[in-house]
């Protein structure tokens, strides 16, 4: 038998580890399909290969001219035989470039070196060159070269009793690997009946078998990886966790130890596994001629460790089976929690990080203070946990749902959407409203801000250093701080940037991200995405880079489960604020999360039509990259090169693949990370084809990754929450057909959700101005440094009339948190300073959800504007002209500047969320459109022209207004005020010009308005 060790002959775990070194691939047998495609494949070759010379040289000959040159050739005539030997010659140039595609094929499936060479511009013929050679080597005796050398027959995997060659050949995939598993099987076959195989393996077990190799130093700026030394010596880059196991805690030539598996360093020694074929290893014994003296003598020193070692091996690893039954290594996790930075002297100092990365972490709170309060209170303050705990998730969502309404304000303002106006938005109600307000109480915006900001802060500094951007398989947020792990190093940081724990932790910390400013780049690292948090004072929260993960990202555990992990990550990619584009395919879960972002999201039915996209996109991404002379997406993300083909595709899979599809996921996703594809896949034995990196998701909310070293509080969105979500999105798109909003719905939009009585008899107990300067009429002016904050608690219940969360009332004044007895005397005192009304019953009083509303006595000027316009156009108004005309002309009187033109800096950054900014520039446009209509009906464009200008102090860049000043300003007959107005509007339009209906209307009302204007100016 070959030289075993401990380390690498220890028996299989009882209990195999739920996460664990990625799968094999199944191995089939030969079959009489593979005989025919060989035939074939040997066939068309010698067709290819003889045929085609030897019908050129039979029917053509000799293409080329049999004198030099001369000038006279150009003047000759251009004979059918011209053109036919111009052809022969373009093919001969092609049978000579796929010969060398054939021969270049053959090399390196008969030497197995790994990776074939690139035949310059070959491009697909080098393709069918692979496949023809594939095919007919399959059931060949040159079989043999797809997998390790005969002499490894017998060898086994660390925890893995399967040969080392048929093991290499299935844990490869790529664009062969079933051709490569069949021709294992072949070798396997071949091994066995090779008597030179079996003497070789009966002495296999001599010292002179093992095999070391030699840490090579960086060239330029590449620099040597485990994955990289196993992907060219052992054929699959993912089997660098067998040479970690023989080499971690030895002592290498400098005294240092291997203790990561991302940290390694030039000189150092590595044993490798039997299997390992290459020209860089050494083998011993010391009879190696290409070796210096000082190499030998440190391999033999190093040697000598691992055979001291053996024994401890084994008691370790009995050890480990005693605690828990698998031989999970943590040190070789790619995810590891980062050091925690000195919390500040106020603050309570954060508990010391786990000793190593595995060690479960502290229930994660309920619910943290930060955001507002317990749910446990007792009063009817309960909200949907998912979404106040996920901070980043809810400000992408918060910012899409925005912009979605206003973008649906702007579409029915314009008439794209039939008769309807659009200008009230519906009010969420039941779960829709507690998802709504769970979002505006969760949200981080700031946090999103700062983590853009930082991310392409770093990829300019980068460019402007001409460095590349370097491999980040994670980022955690942590105590206000950034750290990004990197899956090897890069070197320091640039500032202020610094080096965290190792060389592969890069930190920011947040003084330092605040200090950053807005930079022209692309974004570095699209494919971030929370997946959890490590409970604590200060949470540690956990985005996962779907796109650099070298393989599949498995998710086992009940499917209920699983759907909500995959809804949160597909919800979280589709809006969040930290990518430019991107494309996310799911397939498989839940409700249809399309209306989050029809842009982004792509919903697919079943596992083949992802295959079929997956394939398509994955050929034409590796030749975009070929042709751009880029290595990987991340080369080619930043700087001048940057386009939307570097975009991250992101397939979200929920249901587990079965046979065959699963080995053509494996394979498409061997190369993925360099294509910036990334692959989470649901499962629900666990073992799946391809996995890199597997997790589990318990019922009690745990994310489980043990190999990784991981147990984090999961990220979910539970299918009620998520269609709820849904619910506002689509009730947000004017097309939607959910029906009118309420019984005073008219045919030109819906009714004001608050209407007040604009009549003598209506005057208010308490009148808030908004539009303009902030007043009050009717109340005391609340004394002392709360002032401010009671009158900003007030503009945000008069703007929702509808009721205001408690929780949601809070966080708009405290976004960095409040405990729950602040926020209960601020609603106390708000109670107090509004009073009662006549009856005795209080102005602020809360309903039966807990929302805190307002009286019908308390009025804001918004109140008193929508009213008088609905009034005016569907009310008493549309029957009554003169009606009309006094109520258009009294609510415009209202309008005396931008909503709260006077409010301090600082404050109001709830504004931000909601939409009344667009409503009320529309709103004002409205009222002053039905005015001027109004007066030129009688023929009055003075007044017309006089309730336009009104309209624009409040709406400057309402093309709406801009064209009726015009026909107003036509219909005064006087052209020269005309070409004023047009030159006007010119200015205003600036650099953009203007738009085309502007434009067409000019060319009706002053045809000759370009000269004119330019005079006029």
């Amino acid at each position: 038998m070959a030289r075993t060790t401990s380390r690498s002959t220890s028996p299989p775990d009882p209990q195999p580890p739920r996460n664990r070194t990625p799968q094999p691939l199944p191995r089939r047998g030969r079959t009489a399909g593979d005989f025919v495609k060989a035939f074939l494949a040997f066939v068309a070759l010698a067709v290819l290969l003889v045929g085609v010379p030897g019908a050129l040289v039979m029917f053509v000959g000799w293409p080329l001219p049999s004198g030099a040159p001369s000038l006279g050739w150009l003047q000759q005539e251009i004979t059918v035989s011209t053109f036919i030997n111009v052809l022969t010659v373009v093919v001969w140039f092609a049978w000579a470039q796929f010969t060398a595609c054939v021969l270049v094929e053959i090399k390196a499936a008969l030497s197995g070196v790994g990776i074939p060479s690139r035949v310059p511009g070959a491009g697909g013929s080098q393709m069918l060159a692979r496949q023809l050679v594939a095919a007919l080597l399959l059931v060949g005796a040159t079989a043999a070269s797809f997998a390790p050398g005969l002499s490894q027959f017998g060898q086994s995997l660390e925890g893995n009793q399967k040969p080392a060659s048929a093991a290499s050949a299935q844990q490869t995939p790529g664009l062969f690997a079933p051709g490569q598993q069949a021709a294992a099987s072949a070798a396997d076959a071949l091994a066995a009946q090779a008597e030179q195989a079996a003497a070789h393996a009966e002495g296999g077990a001599k010292e002179g078998d093992t095999k070391y190799y030699r840490i090579q130093p960086p060239e330029g700026r590449h620099h040597d990886s485990l994955w990289e030394i196993a992907e060219r010596h052992l054929g699959d880059g993912r089997r660098y966790k067998e040479i970690y196991q023989l080499n971690k805690d030895r002592e290498q030539p400098d005294g240092s130890k291997l203790s990561e598996a991302s940290l390694i360093r030039p000189g150092w020694i590595m044993e490798m596994p039997a299997d390992a074929r290459g020209g860089e290893l050494v083998e011993m014994p010391d009879e190696a001629p290409k070796v210096s003296k000082d190499v030998k003598e440190q391999i033999s020193d190093y040697s000598k460790t691992g055979d001291q070692r053996q024994g401890g091996g084994q008691e370790q690893g009995g050890g480990r089976e005693q605690g828990g039954g698998s031989s999970v290594d943590r040190d070789t996790a790619h995810i590891v929690l980062p050091e925690q930075r000195p919390a500040a002297p106020e603050k309570p100092a954060m508990p010391q990080a786990p000793a190593t990365p595995g060690t479960p972490a502290a229930e994660a709170p309920e619910a943290s203070e930060a955001t507002g309060g317990s749910t446990s209170d007792g009063s009817g303050f309960g909200l949907p946990e998912a979404l106040l705990g996920a901070p980043l998730l809810a400000a992408g969502l918060l910012g899409a749902l925005g912009r979605r309404r206003r973008h649906a304000l702007w579409q029915s303002a314009m008439g794209a959407v039939g008769g309807h106006r659009g200008m009230h938005p519906r009010t969420p109600t039941g779960d829709a409203a507690d998802a709504q307000d769970a979002l505006l109480v969760g949200a981080d915006p700031e946090g999103v801000r700062l983590l853009d900001l930082s991310l392409r802060g770093l990829a300019a500094s980068l460019a402007e250093e001409n460095r590349e951007l370097p491999t980040v398989y994670a980022a955690w947020l942590t105590n206000g701080d950034l750290h990004l792990q990197l899956a090897q190093p890069a070197g320091r940081p640039p500032a202020p940037w610094q080096l965290g724990q190792d060389q592969t932790f890069w930190v920011l910390a947040r003084t330092d991200a605040e200090r950053y400013e807005d930079v022209d780049t692309a974004a570095p690292y699209p494919g971030l995405v929370s997946l959890g948090t490590l409970g604590g004072p200060e949470e540690s929260r956990l985005l996962l880079n779907l796109e650099s993960v070298p393989g599949i990202v498995s998710l086992s555990g009940a499917e209920s489960d699983r759907a909500a992990v995959f809804a949160s990550v597909a919800a979280e990619l589709a809006t969040n604020g930290w990518s430019d584009r991107m494309t996310i395919t799911v397939v498989g879960f839940g409700q249809d999360l399309t209306p989050l972002a029809p842009n982004r999201l792509r919903h697919l039915e079943d596992v083949e039509a992802l295959l079929e996209t997956m394939e398509a996109e994955t050929r034409q991404r590796r030749g975009a990259l070929g042709a751009a002379g880029h290595d990987s997406v991340l080369t080619g993300r930043t700087g001048p090169a940057q386009h939307t083909r570097w975009a991250p595709h992101l397939v979200l899979l929920a249901a587990e693949p079965t046979g065959e599809d699963a080995v053509k996921l494996a394979e498409l996703a061997a190369d993925a990370a360099r294509l910036g594809i990334g692959y989470l896949v649901g499962t629900e034995s666990g073992d799946l084809p391809g996995a890199a990196w597997e997790m589990e998701i318990t019922r009690a909310g745990k994310l489980l990754a043990p190999l990784l070293g991981l147990e984090l509080q999961a990220q979910t969105l539970p299918e009620a929450q998520q269609r709820a979500i849904v619910r506002l999105f689509t009730e947000a798109d004017p097309e939607s057909d959910s029906g009118p909003t309420g019984p005073d719905d008219g045919p030109t939009g819906a009714a004001p959700p608050f209407l007040v009585d604009v009549t003598e008899q209506g005057r208010p107990a308490v009148y808030a101005r908004l539009v303009g300067p902030y007043e009050i009429i009717g109340l005391d002016t609340p004394d002392g440094e709360r002032s401010a904050l009671m009158h900003e608690a007030l503009a945000l219940l008069l703007m929702h009339r509808e009721g205001v969360h408690p929780r949601v009332l809070a966080s708009a004044l405290w976004p960095r948190g409040v405990t729950d007895d602040v926020r209960d005397a601020l609603v106390e005192r708000l109670r107090e300073w509004l009073g009662t009304d006549p009856d005795g019953s209080p102005r602020l009083r809360a309903d039966d959800n807990g929302r805190l509303t307002l009286a019908k006595s308390v009025v804001s000027d918004l109140d008193v504007l929508r009213s008088l316009y609905h009034e005016a156009t569907q009310g008493r108004g549309a029957g009554n002209r003169a009606v009309r005309g006094r109520m258009l002309t009294d609510a415009l009187v209202l309008v005396r500047g931008p909503l709260l033109a006077d409010r301090p800096q600082g404050r109001y950054a709830w504004l931000t969320h909601e939409i009344i900014d667009a409503q009320l520039p529309l709103l004002v446009a409205d009222i002053g459109l039905a005015l001027c209509e109004f007066h030129l009906e009688k023929g009055r464009a003075q007044k017309a022209i006089e309730a336009l200008n009104a309209a624009l102090g409040s709406a400057p860049r309402d093309e709406r207004l801009w064209n009726e000043l015009l026909r107003a300003t036509a219909a005064t007959e006087d052209p020269a005020r005309l070409r004023q107005v047009a030159a006007d509007l010119l200015a205003r339009s600036g650099a953009r010009g203007l738009p085309p209906r502007t434009e067409a209307l000019l060319d009706e009302l002053l045809p000759a308005w370009r000269s004119g204007v330019t005079a006029a100016g």
